[in-house]
């Protein structure tokens, strides 16, 4: 007896009190969880380990009126340690008899379960808030409900008396209660396996009804499952705001679709269009090219020509000039041969006197007579040579003039090319420089169509990489929307 006394004042608390409840003795173990010396509490009286509630209570009284009448008590027991320091024992309260079996004085064996009592309560606070927040349903292993928590009946629209009892097929669809895969599920629970998983129900009235769910099977001391308590939360709503979302996704992804192949359709011919314009604008570049050349041949043309205009003006001068001094010539030569032809009528008439006066005097006068004849002759075909002089300087002197107006008129025509040339040449200038503008605007066109082309390649380009990355953002959603 003395050696089972030892040993449990090794391993638990103990303390002795009179039967008035003040404290006779304690062991190690009892004062070390109390923070207590044994000089402080010696003939104190036990209330001295109690709250004041529950020292001012009936409860606490019948306690000590209990164990005065030799009934031992036992329970879980909150006491407080020093410095109000809270403790929890597991504690059996011992009445101790004398010989005639009356109680003399009474021991406590206790064991310090503050630990465990903080984990009970932590985890009970837990499993309170879980209920509180989550719908909670027990089921034995065979499937039958045994109890459920009143957010999981409001969220099947049930009573607790409509489910208890029933199996768990009751939420299910026929179809899947009748399923391989249904049954399966039950037999992964009863091997202890739990699972999770987002659950369609049908609750009361064949409501359709979405859970994120937990099967948790309870294991018992042997760590055997005996029961499967289940967690879960609605989520209806956004099952069916998904169902949404994916009819919207799938609307607008198509819409994008269609957008998308219209832009890659209008940007393949854009690019088609840009690369033909610029095709159109090389060659329109080089065409611009060769006229500008044409153009600067036909200025240096009319640059000659004007030159050769300029030429022939001072040429015609020159000869209108030597006309005017061969008409003067002539004017004076007319004057010549009427002094010629004055000379020759003189000569003529002395022949003429010359023969008269040879005739009077006979035969004398016959070899003067002669000679007169000669020199009649010779006046006559004067004569005769001066008005075929004159003849020819008057067709000289119509010549002149005819010459002199021809020479006036090529000088007006020539006045004219030359001031037609001038403007022509000034107009081919000004061509010259519009097609220089041309040409460089062409080139800046180029450039500019080489870099739309370049622009509409690469807008292409993108227009494919948006192409998969909208593919891929309506796989995303798509998942997403599951």
């Amino acid at each position: 007896m003395a050696s089972t006394l030892k040993a449990l004042d090794r391993s638990q608390a103990v303390i002795e009190f009179s039967l008035d409840g003040r404290v006779l003795t304690a062991n190690r173990n009892f004062l070390a969880a109390m923070g207590y010396t044994l000089a402080e509490i010696q003939g104190h009286p036990h209330s001295l380990f109690v709250d004041e509630a529950e020292r001012n209570s009936a409860a606490y009284k019948a306690f000590w009126d209990a164990l005065r009448r030799g009934e031992y008590q036992a329970a879980q027991v909150k006491r407080v340690g020093k410095g109000g320091r809270t403790v929890w024992f597991e504690a059996s309260y011992n009445p101790v008899l004398d010989g005639a079996g009356r109680p003399v004085t009474v021991v406590a064996y206790a064991t310090d379960i503050t630990a465990q009592k903080l984990e009970y309560v932590d985890m009970r606070g837990q499993m309170a808030a879980i209920r509180k927040s989550q719908a909670v349903i027990e089921f034995a292993l065979d499937g039958t409900v045994l109890t459920a928590n009143d957010l999981f009946l409001n969220t099947l629209g049930y009573t607790l008396d409509e489910v208890r009892g029933q199996p768990h097929a009751t939420f299910v669809e026929p179809a899947e209660r009748d399923s391989a895969e249904y049954r399966t599920f039950w037999d992964t629970l009863r091997r202890g396996e739990y699972r999770a998983a987002q659950f369609k129900r049908i609750g009361k009235g064949g409501r359709v009804v979405w859970i994120e769910a937990s099967y948790n099977p309870i294991f018992d001391l042997n760590g055997q499952p005996f029961k499967v308590v289940k967690y879960a939360t609605d989520i209806t709503r956004q099952i069916q705001m998904l169902a949404d979302l994916k009819q919207l996704i799938d609307k607008n992804f198509g819409e994008v679709d269609q957008a998308m192949a219209r832009a890659t359709g209008q940007s393949g011919e854009a690019l088609h269009a840009a690369e033909d314009t610029s095709g159109a604008v090389q060659m329109m570049a080089s065409s611009v090219e060769e006229l500008a050349a044409s153009i600067r041949e036909i200025s240096q043309s009319m640059a000659q020509s004007r030159a050769a205009a300029e030429s022939a003006a001072q040429l015609a001068d020159m000869a209108d000039a030597s006309t005017q001094q061969l008409a003067g010539v002539a004017r004076s030569m007319e004057s010549v041969v009427e002094v010629i032809r004055g000379i020759a009528g003189q000569i003529n008439l002395l022949a003429l006197n010359a023969t008269i006066e040879a005739a009077r005097a006979g035969e004398a006068g016959k070899g003067f007579a002669v000679v007169a004849t000669e020199v009649k002759n010779l006046a006559m075909q004067s004569a005769n040579a001066t008005q075929q002089i004159s003849n020819e300087i008057e067709g000289m002197q119509a010549v002149s003039g005819e010459v002199v107006g021809a020479l006036s008129t090529i000088r007006q025509s020539i006045g004219t090319v030359r001031e037609y040339v001038t403007s022509t040449a000034s107009a081919v200038e000004e061509q010259s420089a519009v097609t220089r503008d041309m040409s460089s605007n062409m080139q800046g066109t180029a450039v500019a169509v080489e870099t739309v082309t370049a622009n509409l390649g690469a807008i292409a380009a993108a227009i494919g990489q948006v192409g998969q990355a909208v593919a891929t953002t309506k796989q995303a959603a798509h998942i997403l929307a599951r």
